[in-house]
């Protein structure tokens, strides 16, 4: 089946009635929820005070969406726009002085990186990075990247498992609201990039890369302590280009890409007041009474409001990176785009680190059974000492590399006769459909899997058995014909993308022969 195969638009009008029907209607389950549970004992400290006029309160079971957006809102903008105005103004001071500006511009952007990490966390801070970025450097030259792996997975493991990270920890004085963040945060990005440092330098053919261009790389402010990470190859060949010329219309771009995060932050405020679908899920006493719906309208909800939440934190920093003349890594695609776990991620920096250097460094083209086996295992390995080791992140890594394997073992699978004579004997449309039912099942595979990172174990296996067991076969069939609404509509779009980018040549008329007169 081709991705430009099209559907009857009729088709295509019932899927989004249908799933635009049944979000309303979960949406409503949740909303009831809400409202009747918000003086409930347990939602005490996560359920704060909101909207007083409007009798409303507010989720704010995220620290992380808080912190960002309310607590430490202003010293955040105050470092990211500092960090805009400390270049700006080298850039109208550089010319006067005989400096060129765009030479240096990376040595002005790694000089306020660091005198900003060492304002908020201290020289002792400052000297636990330096001394990472030193022994990996160390490990770079010698141009070997089994050893550059090695040194850097040790290190990442040193701030990640006791009593090393504990030890590490203690080095920094001070204590204040954000320190474990932007401690472990500054410390993991920081070394991510020196791995990215180190392999790239054994790219390298002719010498090596100086160490300050590791530390220029390393503390660029606006990806320092929460990404995303862009790997030293991009950084080093964008951030060392002389000719800054803005594209056509590219600050009309950044400013409504700007606009459009600040009307996403809006969005999830009016939400966090209406629908608590991060508290909810805390109190399985109340789970256990919810309908199915909304069961499936949580879950779901959960997975787009962290992308949301990535799309937005991910898109500030972007915008300030894309004022510095860089292209960063992309938000996350998200959850409702989704129905193979090949393009599965929230961090899309962290995504194309793992692809470059381990996945597709051991898979190769991604075709063959046991090298497949091979790289999905080393890549949620590493993923698995990022996030930290625990047994919600073994569960998770697990599930996540076995769905990644059984796509493909599934297409290999449905690649032999006879049951691929049988889908090239039917049409098109009609492939596009059945494997839309095969992509809706493997969206909510994805779903579970994913949202017991998110909330926990417990609140992930009362889906499930609601879902698939105790709601069969109403509940199941139901929730999976709105996906499958869904994932053809995602078709449909990827399809109108497709034609886009690669136009089908229009048909010539009488196979192209001209009309006799």
């Amino acid at each position: 089946m081709g991705i430009k195969t099209a559907l009857p638009r009729y088709e295509l009008y019932l899927y989004t009635a249908v799933l635009a029907v049944a979000l309303i209607w979960a949406g409503s389950w949740i909303f009831e929820a809400s409202s009747e549970n918000a003086n409930r004992k347990t939602f005490k400290e996560s359920v704060k005070p909101g909207w007083h006029y409007f009798g409303r309160k507010m989720d704010a079971a995220d620290f992380e969406w808080v912190m960002w957006f309310t607590t430490f809102r202003n010293h955040i903008l105050f470092a990211l726009v500092g960090h805009v105005i400390f270049a700006k103004i080298f850039s109208l001071v550089a010319p006067k002085i005989g400096i060129n500006g765009c030479k240096h511009r990376s040595l002005v952007f790694g000089v306020y990186g660091g005198l900003a990490v060492l304002v908020t966390m201290g020289w002792t801070f400052l000297a636990l990075v330096l001394s990472h970025c030193i022994i990996l450097y160390s490990v770079a030259i010698f141009k070997s990247k089994w050893m550059c792996f090695a040194a850097g997975l040790c290190t990442l493991a040193s701030i990640k498992l006791e009593p090393f990270n504990s030890w590490q920890e203690a080095l920094v004085t001070g204590s204040f609201n954000l320190q474990d963040i932007l401690f472990y945060g500054g410390c993991g990005f920081s070394i991510m990039r020196c791995m990215s440092f180190a392999l790239e330098n054994c790219e390298k053919k002719e010498g090596n890369y100086t160490f300050s261009d590791l530390v220029k790389y390393n503390f660029y402010l606006p990806f320092f302590f929460f990404g995303p990470i862009m790997t030293f190859d991009r950084f080093h060949a964008q951030a060392n280009n002389t000719q800054l010329i803005r594209k056509e219309r590219e600050m009309w771009n950044i400013t409504t890409k700007a606009l459009l995060h600040l009307g996403g932050i809006l969005v999830v405020d009016v939400f966090f007041h209406y629908l608590y679908i991060l508290t909810i899920p805390s109190d399985m006493k109340l789970v256990a009474k919810l309908s199915d719906w909304s069961l499936a309208g949580l879950a779901y909800s959960n997975l787009v409001y962290d992308w949301v939440k990535a799309a937005v934190m991910f898109g500030v920093i972007n915008t300030v990176a894309m004022l510095d003349h860089l292209d960063p890594p992309q938000p996350p695609k998200c959850i409702t785009m989704l129905y193979v776990f090949a393009e599965t991620h929230f961090d899309r920096g962290i995504n194309d680190w793992l692809c470059k250097y381990v996945y597709d460094y051991i898979g190769g083209n991604h075709d063959q059974i046991f090298k497949e086996l091979l790289a999905t295992i080393c890549t949620f390995a590493v993923t698995t000492l990022w996030l930290g080791p625990c047994e919600l992140v073994y569960i998770w890594s697990f599930f996540n590399c076995f769905g990644l394997n059984f796509e493909l073992w599934v297409a290999k699978f449905f690649s032999l006769p006879p049951l691929s004579t049988i889908e090239s004997a039917m049409g098109e449309a009609m492939s596009r459909r059945i494997r839309g039912l095969f992509n809706a099942a493997n969206f909510w595979a994805i779903v579970l899997y994913n949202v017991l990172s998110l909330n926990s174990l417990e609140f992930a296996k009362m889906v499930g058995r609601r879902l698939i067991f105790k709601g069969f076969p109403l509940s199941t069939l139901s929730v999976l014909l709105v996906t499958y609404c869904g994932v053809q509509l995602v078709k449909e779009r990827e399809r109108q993308q497709a034609l886009l980018e690669d136009p089908e040549p229009v048909k010539p008329v009488d196979g192209g022969k001209e009309k006799a007169e």
